[in-house]
Order: structure tokens, then sequence, then C-alpha cells
């Protein structure tokens, strides 16, 4: 990280400091399928109570998730006072991942007792590494260990 100092030429600093004087509002969350926003429902209304440029985020976002087409994608929009946003897009819910690897449409009304699939501990590892930035973890087993009990939950069994 590179130290911004004060000084009437420096625009990185300006640009900082502008948005360190903005006032966060609020943090709107939503799964919106990558590269398919529209002004409908989920994202309208929930944009449109803060006086977001709807149209604005549409197009960022299906800019920024064209190569995860198809696929949920979680997206944080902070609002701020002056009606601007920002947006981190996150990784697809594990259990996206976990019916994308076992090849199901839904997962288990009955967890316990009916299984719907079986997923490998290679797959199993394979889903961990790619959700670790949003687990709370830094370690893969660990990681292994929560999707695995999302597994559970869904009635996938991981063999």
């Amino acid at each position: 990280m590179k130290l911004l100092k004060n000084s009437a030429d420096n625009e990185e600093f300006h640009d900082f400091t502008k948005l360190m004087a903005k006032k966060l509002v609020t943090q709107v969350k939503l799964q919106i399928q990558g590269g398919a926003a529209t002004p409908a429902p989920p994202v309208g209304p929930a944009l449109g109570q803060h006086g977001l440029p709807i149209g604005e985020f549409v197009k960022q976002f299906n800019d920024a998730t064209q190569d995860r087409r198809g696929e949920v994608v979680p997206v944080i929009i902070s609002v701020y006072d002056d009606r601007s946003f920002t947006f981190i897009t996150k990784i697809a819910p594990a259990s996206e991942l976990i019916k994308k690897a076992a090849g199901i449409k839904s997962g288990s009304g009955k967890a316990l007792t009916e299984k719907v699939a079986t997923i490998t501990k290679a797959q199993l590892r394979e889903i961990a590494q790619k959700k670790l930035p949003d687990l709370n973890t830094t370690d893969v087993e660990q990681g292994m260990k929560i999707i695995a009990g999302t597994c559970r939950q869904m009635g996938v069994e991981v063999k």
C-alpha cells in the first residue's frame, strides 16, 4: 500500500478524501444472476427506495459479471448520502456450488433421512477453495468442513 501525501497536485489523495468524506447511508445485499440484472424486482425496488440510479447499477453490474453468466452472484451495494453507490460481488452461495457439482436442481426436503446426491472429497475441496475468500477461515481443511455441513443440510453425501 502506498502512502498518499497531502499535496495540491496529488489527484489520488483528493479522490481518496472525497470517498472518505461520503457518508455511508446503508448497505443493500442482493443475489442476482450474473450478467443478467434487470431493473425489475428484486433490483429495482431495493435500489429505488434509496434513490439510486437503477439503470446505471444494472449496466455496471452486468459488465462486471459478464463472465459469471448463469451463476447466482451475491452483491453488497453501499449507498452513500449523495445517492452514489459502490458494490462488491461475492462468490456464488455454497449451496449453488454444491448443486452444480452434484448435478441436482435442489436439495432434499428431508436432509437427514433422504439423500439426493453424492459428491467426492475432491469436489468438496474444489468448492471450499473457490469459496474460501468468503468463508470465515483461511484454512482449506476448515473450509471443507464448513461446506460439508452445508452438504449435510441439503441431503448431499460426501464420499
